[in-house]
């Protein structure tokens, strides 16, 4: 089964019938197909943007393809708006940035997100769609399958791992490849998301929002291949690899205060004790404390430990509170999927 026909039967469903004078007529409560929107954010794909419009539209031709450029300095706008795409600009550099100006603007019911540079497999996105859309999931992840080294490079292949293991030991093992760029998201997740990230962390922040708020979430394994001649990628390795290790320590001080303020209590008060042992031991010995600034120091540090805990004691608090809201938040939208209408109302999927 295609998307178009995600199904084509609910949009059909309930408009037999016939009316007082005995013609057929529609259901009021028919239940219309999901809007589909395909989110690109671009920056310098003038190589690759055209085949990936192209190749979505062919896999999805009930979508709307949207290109957001990103200060492009070559063809990439026009090469997308000769394919069919509607191009959009966000001048905030940053995938981040292009993520939350995307998700603010576009209303659709199902969201997928893919990068410009042809290295995702679109005939795969009716697959994933459908998936969201039949087991009423938020978020399904395009995990890469590649045996290509040159498009999914060791070092990246490596860090990855290390990265997504990070994550899943702290928030959750639900994904495998958390740094993926192709997903499918429902509507609930888009406008819950608060999109903070301004670079390539966003992805991070993406499987951490699902599985804070233990989001219905799937993975689904998908071609990836390397770049068309003429592509070049923007990631730096080092460099946003640093990025994305300090957005999930950023994350971890949100989301989880407690144990993060708890382990700077530990090490803080181990230090105290390493420096303020010897002092002690020396006072009973003798009477006297003849290294009067180690032994501030290491009560200092003993202050600053208790301090770290009582902070993670408050803010543990305070994001309970806020998880909370975010809870309510999401659960205002509608979920995915159809829905038989409630009291006669449009069940549309939408709010």
């Amino acid at each position: 089964m295609t998307v178009s026909t995600i199904d084509r039967a609910a949009s059909t469903a309930g408009t037999t019938g016939t009316d007082t004078s005995g013609t057929p007529r529609a259901d009021a409560d028919a239940v219309p197909a999901p809007t589909i929107a395909v989110l690109i954010p671009c920056y310098n794909e003038e190589a690759a943007i055209g085949k990936v419009v192209q190749d979505f539209r062919a896999a999805l031709p009930e979508a709307t393809v949207y290109v957001y450029d990103n200060n492009s300095r070559d063809r990439t706008v026009e090469v997308a708006r000769a394919a069919g795409a509607v191009v959009r600009h966000e001048p905030l550099q940053g995938k981040g940035n292009v993520m939350r100006r995307m998700f603010a603007d576009i209303e659709a019911d199902v969201y997928v997100l893919v990068d410009g540079d042809d290295t995702y497999h679109a005939p795969s996105a009716p697959q994933l769609v459908k998936r969201l859309w039949d087991e009423q999931l938020d978020m399904v992840n395009g995990a890469r399958v590649t045996e290509i080294v040159a498009a999914y490079r060791p070092g990246h292949r490596f860090g990855n791992l290390v990265l997504t293991g990070m994550v899943a030991r702290i928030f959750g093992s639900r994904i495998g490849d958390m740094l993926s760029g192709y997903r499918v998201f429902s509507r609930r997740f888009v406008k819950s998301f608060p999109a903070l990230a301004s670079g390539f962390e966003t992805e991070t922040e993406l499987t951490v929002h699902a599985l804070e708020l233990r989001m219905p979430i799937a993975e689904v394994k998908t071609p990836y291949k390397d770049r068309p001649p003429g592509s070049h990628s923007k990631l730096n390795t080092i460099r946003d690899g640093i990025r994305i290790l300090r957005a999930i320590l950023m994350l971890v001080k949100e989301e989880r205060p407690l144990p993060f303020f708890s382990g700077l209590f530990g090490v803080l008060a181990l230090l105290s004790v390493i420096l303020g042992v010897p002092v002690i031991m020396t006072y009973f010995e003798t009477g006297l404390v003849p290294r009067f600034p180690t032994a501030v120091l290491a009560t200092g540090l003993m202050l600053m430990a208790f301090l770290s805990l009582t902070c993670g004691l408050i803010l543990d608090t305070v994001t309970h509170g806020r998880r909370e809201a975010k809870r309510m938040h999401y659960l205002s939208l509608r979920a995915p999927g159809n829905h038989p209408p409630l009291g006669g109302a449009r069940g549309d999927g939408r709010r």
